[in-house]
């Protein structure tokens, strides 16, 4: 078919006056988390980063994530507020781990079309996380698709680059028998497990609005912001030498901790060391999860381990508590005869 008149973009479902003026309030929130390392700004069509001068020989740290389906609440019953700080800490809690310090962030948001209230709304939960992680957000993409995603829906994704001092590299090479676990204490959910817990929600027809836990509708339990933990923990590593750190995220204990044993070791973890949060309680009572499926699938109310020595294992904790974490001993690293890395995590009562 031949079209007798003439077509243009917005007839086709895209609209660039609603993308340039997003694009517009998105400068307006990024300028104050910028650092003295950026060089140019969002007009450009790519960003300019200094090596920040500290550094003698930079090691460049790179991780990239989304939120999940907790996404999926947050569009369902219109909480764009925080959201955006899942996106960062996904990204900067990955990066910590090797003890870098995150330096700039970007991001992805994809719409079917822009709301510029939600999506100003999603940017400034991102500009929040990336000044609670120390980072700038520098740049990142503004897409309207239409007939990809439905009325309303969006996704957003997270880029991140940190930067880290060779000889200060933390990897699992430095893990040894007798290391002590320290635990430090999520905040709900963080962004794992949501495809579960909404089809507890389907199942068993909750109103999240009105069901309450510890005080609070059991949606705001839900959507509490993923805890950063990245200027806490590089204050230690500048105190105390940290051999490992194990972000326990996407597959739970069993996946993430095998990720920090050399060949030859397990982890023994003491259950009886922490209670659970109430929002997981409440998840393996109302579906009958298994204590297994439950440290594959969620936290549990940890969302950070790190591996030290058994002298400085204390003086650890002592200074997290009084940076305001929940710190706390949950095991030590063993010798172990195991094959099968994965059965090299332990829960002992």
């Amino acid at each position: 078919m031949i079209y007798k008149h003439y077509l243009s973009y917005k007839d086709a479902g895209v609209n660039i006056s609603n993308s340039n003026i997003l694009i517009n309030n998105i400068k307006n929130i990024a300028r104050k988390t910028y650092r003295t390392e950026l060089i140019n700004n969002l007009n450009d069509f790519s960003a300019l980063f200094a090596i920040p001068q500290k550094y003698r020989e930079p090691i460049l740290v790179s991780s990239t994530d989304g939120v999940g389906t907790k996404l999926r609440l947050v569009i369902d019953f219109k909480r764009h507020v925080s959201i955006g700080i899942d996106l960062v800490a996904m990204c900067v809690n990955d990066i910590i781990t090797q003890g870098a310090e995150p330096i700039f962030f970007l991001d992805y948001y994809a719409s079917n079309k822009i709301n510029i209230d939600v999506a100003s709304s999603v940017i400034n939960g991102i500009a929040n996380g990336c000044l609670q992680a120390g980072c700038a957000l520098i740049g990142g993409e503004v897409a309207e698709m239409p007939d990809m995603y439905k009325n309303g829906d969006y996704d957003i994704v997270g880029f991140c680059v940190g930067i880290v001092e060779k000889s200060k590299i933390i990897s699992s090479s430095q893990v040894r028998e007798g290391d002590v676990l320290i635990a430090l204490g999520s905040s709900g959910l963080h962004s794992n497990g949501y495809s579960l817990v909404r089809k507890i929600i389907e199942i068993n027809q909750i109103d999240v609005k009105t069901e309450v836990l510890d005080h609070q509708t059991l949606i705001d339990n839900l959507l509490m912001p993923t805890r950063i933990y990245v200027k806490n923990i590089l204050q230690l590593i500048e105190k105390i030498d940290i051999h490992a750190i194990a972000h326990i995220t996407g597959g739970g204990f069993w996946d993430n901790i095998p990720r920090i044993l050399p060949k030859g070791t397990q982890a023994i973890l003491d259950e009886t060391s922490w209670q659970w949060p109430s929002i997981f309680k409440w998840i393996q009572k109302m579906a009958n999860v298994s204590y297994y499926e439950m440290y594959h699938t969620f936290n549990c109310g940890v969302g950070m381990i790190l591996a030290l020595s058994q002298q400085n294992a204390n003086q650890a904790i002592h200074f997290m508590k009084n940076v305001g974490e929940e710190a706390w001993e949950i095991g030590k690293i063993k010798r172990s005869t195991n094959t099968e890395i994965k059965n090299n995590v332990i829960f002992t009562s």
